[in-house]
């Protein structure tokens, strides 16, 4: 069998363990303020079923002071480095800094920079797809107010929303370009960006079906789109494109070279362990780029299906629709019964400032856990020191990766029925494009902890201010969904 080349999970007893690895990292990440729960994470002899309990005390472990979160951050991306390897076509290791020696202020091997667009017409004014229609102005503003009083998105989201709105010339982003890692992706901001007229570096596989794809939704914006390409006289969409994972050397050479004040957006995804893989691969990306262009700005995307610290007026809230969910009062009782306490439980004890909210969706999987704990870590280590960084909780969104996931699907089908909102792509791309560009025009507000700056202006579609844990509910979600999917 051929062993993979690029960035790869180390050997470990003779071959390459995801969860060996998997449960390395998070105790090492532990270790400097948990070593307990260090010790627990080393010991777990069943990761792929015991993880949950681990990555919840990441979270809880970086409460107590705002430096202990940090210093999480920073063993977990120490210990991402040192044990991920680089492995070239020879079969030669070595570590990730080695492979990328020497990669700024020399050419991209067999990559040229093709652009494209820029000849539309950009759009003055922020509007939101929703439901049939395209929301702008004051009809924007009451979507928003009415997303707040659901409990759908937090208070700071319509803030930062409505000040772009007020300031539609922040659009463009003049001066900037911004890298789209994983261009192709349904929740990325590329369409949004271009059509107000931005200048967008796109990054994704080299596949011709899917440039085809991304060529053609551009071909008349406003935005400048700028393209790695090998060069060559055929269609460009038969030429663009390189591999983060095996190509990483190349494509980190291509953005130190681009031009203007860079944003680096990381929204790749990939399934299992090369899920990991890719967010490894950004973030050695990251430290580069950021070493050679200090001034350069982080965006990421989090996945609401997580844990997360919640401020307390989400669980005073989530507390509030516990007390009034008067049909489901009728059935808590016998179902938690019957379930043995695991159905329909409180989100949170009353009173808890701030509340835990576990969100994680089992079926995802540590690997997907661990490759979005890499991002958030990278955020929060950026962010302390000094970096611009926009890290965004996107809400539940009826994605390709989700849809093909029927019991997911199932549960997204049902979720309204337990306060939980699921938006369509174009929903959630369009308004997590709009808090880039807040966050990249007058920056994400510092807050006292890292935990709340990942909660503000956060988009968890009611998981957050929901009545009940979230997968007390998921399964009865599914079965409601489900049934209300047949013909």
């Amino acid at each position: 069998m051929n062993d993979p080349t690029g960035v790869v999970f180390p050997e470990v007893d003779g071959r390459r363990s995801t969860s060996a690895t998997g449960r390395g990292i998070v105790a090492d990440a532990l270790r400097p303020v948990d070593p307990v729960g260090a010790a627990a994470a080393q010991r777990e002899t069943n990761w792929r079923s015991g993880y949950l309990t681990h990555f919840r005390r990441l979270v809880e472990a970086g409460l107590t002071t705002p430096q202990a979160a940090v210093t999480i951050a920073d063993a977990g991306l120490a210990s991402v480095h040192d044990r991920m390897r680089w492995r070239d076509a020879d079969g030669n290791e070595c570590a990730l800094d080695a492979a990328l020696g020497g990669v700024v202020g020399s050419p991209a091997d067999n990559l040229v920079t093709e652009s494209r667009g820029g000849g539309g017409e950009p759009d003055t004014a922020l509007t939101v797809p929703y439901r049939g229609t395209r929301l702008a102005g004051d009809d924007l503003r009451r979507r928003l107010d009415a997303w707040v009083d659901d409990g759908v998105v937090e208070p700071s989201l319509r803030e930062a929303v409505g000040l772009v709105l007020d300031n539609p010339q922040w659009l463009r982003l003049e001066g900037r370009t911004v890298v789209v890692l994983g261009a192709a992706a349904e929740m990325g901001p590329l369409r949004s960006l271009l059509r107000w007229g931005a200048t967008v570096a796109a990054v994704d596989l080299p596949r011709p079906d899917l440039w085809t794809r991304v060529l053609d939704d551009t071909a008349s914006s406003a935005g400048r789109l700028l393209v790695p390409a090998s060069p060559g006289t055929s269609s460009l969409a038969e030429r663009a494109g390189v591999d983060l994972i095996a190509g990483l050397p190349t494509a980190t050479g291509w953005v130190c070279g681009l031009p203007g004040q860079l944003v680096v957006g990381n929204y790749v995804y990939a399934d299992g362990a090369t899920n990991v893989r890719v967010s490894t691969a950004v973030d050695a990306m990251t430290r580069i780029v950021r070493l050679a262009r200090p001034d350069t700005a982080l965006s990421f995307l989090a996945t609401p299906t997580d844990v997360f610290a919640v401020p307390g007026e989400a669980v005073d809230a989530s507390a509030l629709s516990y007390a009034q969910r008067r049909t489901s009062k009728v059935l808590r009782g016998p179902l938690r019964t019957l379930s043995g306490g695991r159905l329909l439980r409180r989100n949170y004890q009353p009173g808890e400032d701030p509340g835990i909210n576990d969100s994680v969706v089992l079926q995802q999987g540590p690997n997907y856990l661990l490759a979005k704990r890499i991002q958030r870590w990278r955020a929060t280590s950026a962010r302390a020191q000094g970096a611009t960084v926009s890290f965004k909780i996107a809400p539940p969104t009826r994605t390709r990766s989700v849809v093909k996931n029927r019991a997911l699907a199932a549960a997204y089908a049902g979720s309204h029925r337990f306060g939980v909102e699921v938006f369509e792509p174009g929903t959630a791309n369009t308004l997590m494009a709009a808090l880039l560009v807040h966050d990249l025009t007058v920056g994400s507000p510092r807050q006292d902890h890292p935990w709340q700056d990942e909660a503000y202006a956060a988009a968890h579609g009611g998981l957050w201010r929901a009545a009940y844990d979230p997968r007390s509910a998921l399964g009865l979600a599914a079965l409601l969904g489900a049934a209300s999917a047949r013909p």
